[in-house]
Formats: structure tokens, sequence, C-alpha cells
């Protein structure tokens, strides 16, 4: 699978409301970095199983619609809407995700979207 291929799966997984589905496709060394305010990210895939339940819990009919994607080498970026309910509101919070891939799993991500945005849409402001 190319790296946009790989990256492309793992946004899907989050769609499927499966915990397995989205961490089969990340390093043992995961690195999950969020830039936002309200994200917390971690280091290693054993804590990022652990965290990802939680977060799929929390945001039920999540998925990710792709808007762009642009690729090169084992660098991806995509472009994206995230679609969810939250505290019963629907709410579409517009980010990017940087990627790094290594042997066909995800080595890196880093997620840029706007904190304040998800707060107003989910009633939390």
């Amino acid at each position: 699978m190319s790296p946009r291929d790989v990256c492309l799966a793992y946004l899907a997984a989050f769609g499927s409301g499966s915990p397995d589905a989205v961490t089969s496709l990340v390093t043992d060394d995961f690195v999950n970095e969020h830039t936002a305010a309200l994200g917390g990210g971690c280091v290693g895939k054993a804590e990022y199983v652990r965290r990802v339940p939680g977060f799929l819990a929390s945001m039920p009919g999540l998925r990710y619609e792709v808007e762009e994607v642009i690729a090169e080498g084992d660098r991806v970026a995509a472009a994206y809407t995230l679609h969810a309910r939250v505290n019963d509101r629907d709410i579409a919070v517009r980010g990017v995700m940087r990627f790094r891939v290594a042997d066909e799993l995800i080595a890196h991500r880093t997620d840029y979207w706007d904190s304040l945005v998800f707060k107003q849409q989910a009633g939390l402001e």
C-alpha cells in the first residue's frame, strides 16, 4: 500500500467505530501530536490503544471527510472535515493532518484543528 493509501485507510477506519481498525495502522513507536489547545497527544502505540476507545465513544458517528491529499514519498498531508455528534449536536470541524509513514504504517501524525470552533459547535463555549 502506498503512504497515501495507508493514510486514507487510517482516516476511514475512524468511521468504522472500531478502535482496533484505527490502531492497527500505526507503528509501535507512533507519535500522535496535536497543535490545538484541546488536543492531547501521546507517544507509543500502547498509549494510543488505551486512548482511542474513549475518543471514539466521546464522538458518536465520527468520520473524516477528506477534502484533499498531498503525498510525497513517505510524507502525506490530508485536509479534512471531521463530522461527529457531541452533546447532542452535530459538529463539522475542518483541519489538516500531516503524516509520516514507515513500512506501511503511520509513524507520526500531527493534527491541526480549531479548538474554538469545536467548543462553539459542541455547546462548550
